[in-house]
């Protein structure tokens, strides 16, 4: 399941990360945390994560992610791996087609995150820079996204993607991963489907037998299927 989450950031946290983002932040090789298969494919820039703008910012988007109910809906989160920040810009301009490792250590929390679904919250607007879409491979083929500053996308962590060249401006955004308590993408879909037409059906009719007895399969379901 790919997702595109609006408005996760306000404008005044997006400004926020915009200033402590600017050219006199720690900027680093990408590279310099990628595996070995990803670092054949990495030019990007990173911003280093024991500079004090990483541990300004890294609350600051955990905050905003935990608020957002539809994240909650959708990830299921069990971990969320700390936030890291690129840049593409420059000669350091791409990510050519890679997948994430499937379990990484945090620098910050010193836990292990399995890597189900992984998340980028774009920070530039999108006429600011020409290319630099995320390109996500499905079973319907690439998905291209580019999506407004303070908007963020959720995919799986198991799929192939890139980020294409950006050849104007500069393009930063926050990413990340998530450890769900359903491990399954199938199983998660199926609950999110499920949670969001009880949210329409409670909209419609308001709360029914039909809506109580639903919400029990659903938390049955998620009784089942989560690891906590």
């Amino acid at each position: 399941m790919i997702l595109h989450l609006k408005n996760v950031l306000t404008d005044e946290e997006l400004a926020t990360a915009r200033s402590l983002l600017a050219d006199q932040a720690a900027w680093v090789d990408g590279r310099l945390s990628a595996g070995a298969q990803a670092q054949t494919q990495k030019n990007n820039e990173q911003l280093a994560q024991d500079s004090e703008a990483a541990r300004a910012l890294q609350p600051l988007v955990l905050g905003a992610v935990q608020r957002d109910p539809l994240f909650f809906s959708a990830a299921l989160p069990r971990k969320v791996f700390n936030p890291l920040f690129n840049r593409y810009s420059g000669a350091t301009n791409t990510y050519g087609a890679h997948v994430d490792g499937a379990v990484l250590h945090s620098r910050t929390t010193q836990q292990w995150v399995r890597t189900d679904l992984s998340c980028t919250l774009f920070l530039s607007d999108p006429d600011s820079y020409d290319g630099g879409e995320l390109v996500v491979k499905d079973t319907f083929g690439d998905q291209r996204i580019k999506l407004p500053a303070g908007d963020m996308v959720i995919y799986p962590g198991t799929s192939v993607h890139r980020v294409d060249p950006v050849t104007r401006g500069a393009r930063m955004a926050s990413f990340f991963w998530v450890e769900s308590m359903v491990r399954s993408d199938e199983q998660r879909r199926l609950l999110f489907d499920l949670d969001m037409n009880l949210l329409a059906l409670r909209k419609q009719h308001g709360e029914t037998p039909e809506t109580t007895a639903l919400t029990g399969t659903y938390h049955n379901l998620l009784r089942l299927w989560a690891d906590t």
